[in-house]
């Protein structure tokens, strides 16, 4: 199963994996919990509370829908 996030100019724009290098295949890997990998994540946070004074997230990117597509486009 291919995720299609889009079409341009009649082609389909498929979405990029974000944990693995690949194309998405639907699997529902990221959306599972890293806590409870049966659960699907709700946003609880309880992956990111804890009894640190704080806590520290890597972001990598961040990217609007527009710009998304403007570097599909590109990679095409």
């Amino acid at each position: 199963m291919r995720c299609i996030i889009g079409y341009k100019e009649g082609a389909a724009v498929v979405r990029t994996c974000v944990l693995y290098d690949r194309e998405c295949i639907g699997c529902g890997e990221c959306d599972r919990c890293d806590l409870d990998p049966e659960k699907i994540c709700d946003n609880c946070m309880k992956c990111v509370k804890g009894d640190a004074e704080y806590r520290g997230i890597a972001i990598d990117g961040i990217e609007l829908d527009t710009e998304y597509m403007q570097n599909q486009s590109r990679k095409d």
